[in-house]
Order: C-alpha cells, then structure tokens, then sequence
C-alpha cells in the first residue's frame, strides 16, 4: 500500500486505532516475545528488513507498536522517524545493557534519565552540546511501576556509544585487542562521573524525543558486569530482559491512563 513506510512496512491504514505508544527493542525476537506472550492480542504488523513490527493491547487496554529498532543509533532513528509518522507519541526503549558501577547488578534494571551521548547518528539530529534528556514524567512512571513490581532498579545517566567492541573499551573478547587513546580509560572515566550504563541506543532516542516532540524514555537490563567481566552473562540475561520488559509495558500502561487524548 502507498501509505506504508518504507522501513517498518506498515502505515497509517495498519493501525486503524491509532496506537499512540511503542515499546521499542533492537531484537526482533524481543519484541515478538512482548507483544505474543506479555500482552493481550498480539499480532503481526509487518517483517520488513529485519524491522519486525507488532500490534498489542497492553493491560489498560490501549493498543501499542512492539517495534523492532535494530542494533544501533542509526538503524533506531530510522525506525523511531517512520513511528513518530504513524502517530507514535511516546516511544520506550526496552533494551539490554552493561553496568559499569559496582553495585549495578546483572540483573537488574537502568532506567535512564539523561544520557551522555557519543554517537553520530544524534548528532545529525541536534548538535553534540545539545542535551538528551529523557522524558521526566515518563521516567518517574518506570521507577514507580518497578517499585511496586519490587524489581531492583538504578535511575540515573547511560553512556551510549555506536559500537560494542571498541566503543565500549572491549579487548579480551574482540578481534581487535588495540584501542585508539580516547577509548583507553573510557569505562573508569565515565564510572567517576557516576555514569550507571553502558549501550548503543538511549542517547539518541532521547534526543530524537526532544526535538521531534514525543515522549521518550529507557529502561535496559543489565546483562554485563563491566567491573567484573566484558562478557555478558547469558545465563542471567533472560531474567534481566524479563524485568526491563516488565517496566516497560507497566510503564507504557501508566503512561496511557495519564494522557488519554
């Protein structure tokens, strides 16, 4: 159809009810798994490109967008400008990521107020001086929802970057065991500004949600213990995926009850 847009598939006829919030993952399987067994009516939007799309109820009853953003901040600006045309006013991003502060735990989950951003893609977006905030009101909702899940949760700001290896000062388990200067340091540097996280998509989302005007917000489960080990751990990364899914469809829910209209 005419209508449909060119990345995610579907358009403005796919979604008859105007769903105005998405609950976003870079794993296609991620947000199948949400929108088939976390929630009511799920079905089948679209798979285009890897870009696997969903349609759902969540528990209040209002309809959402489980979107699939792809790994990394351009394949996510991509998707996130092709939602925001369908009518998506509210974007969560339901990820993973790694913890570089020793008391945030595999496991647990990082709800990002800000982020410190190094990524090209935000950059295209805004200049690098301009900030990515998340939506505070949004952000309060995910923290209260994990508290009344009792799921251990950290707010506070993400460092997001554009690749997994370098960008995150990985050597042991990379091909490339040398790192440019600037990356020599980076985690111990970013832990004493009491940066929380480590991902590759947060920041620019949040600068997307400013400037295109919708509400913008993270919630990642920690699957890595930078302080500890590069690698991630897979025996605990479904229970960690678990809680931030959690928060995320619990925080989508609060935020459709507050903003009816």
């Amino acid at each position: 159809m005419a209508d449909r847009l060119y990345h995610i598939g579907f358009g403005l006829d796919d979604v008859p009810e105007g769903p105005r919030v998405a609950l976003m993952s870079g794993d296609p399987g991620r947000s199948e798994l949400i929108a088939m067994e976390h929630l009511a009516d799920g079905r089948e939007l679209s798979r285009h490109r890897g870009l696997d799309n969903f349609l759902a109820r969540l528990p209040g009853g209002a309809s959402v967008v489980c979107a699939t953003s792809g790994m990394g901040a351009p394949s996510m600006s991509i998707v996130v400008n092709e939602l925001v045309q369908v009518g998506i006013r509210c974007i969560i991003r339901v990820g993973t990521c790694g913890s570089i502060q020793p008391h945030v735990r595999v496991g647990d989950v990082v709800i990002s107020s800000g982020a410190l951003c190094r990524q090209g893609a935000a950059n295209d977006v805004a200049p690098p001086e301009f900030p990515a905030a998340a939506d505070p009101f949004l952000t309060v909702a995910l923290a209260d929802v994990a508290v009344g899940a009792g799921i251990a949760h950290h707010v506070g700001i993400t460092a997001s970057v554009d690749t997994f290896y370098e960008g995150q000062e990985r050597t042991a388990s990379s091909a490339n065991p040398h790192l440019l200067r600037s990356m020599t340091g980076m985690i111990d540097e970013y832990a004493a500004l009491r940066v929380l996280n480590l991902e590759m998509e947060t920041g620019t989302l949040l600068k997307l949600g400013l400037v295109y005007g919708f509400a913008a917000a993270a919630v990642c489960g920690v699957v890595a213990q930078r302080t500890e080990d590069e690698r991630p751990r897979l025996d605990l990364k479904d229970a960690a995926v678990d809680n931030a899914l959690r928060v995320g469809v619990l925080g989508a829910d609060r935020w459709t009850t507050t903003h009816p209209d």
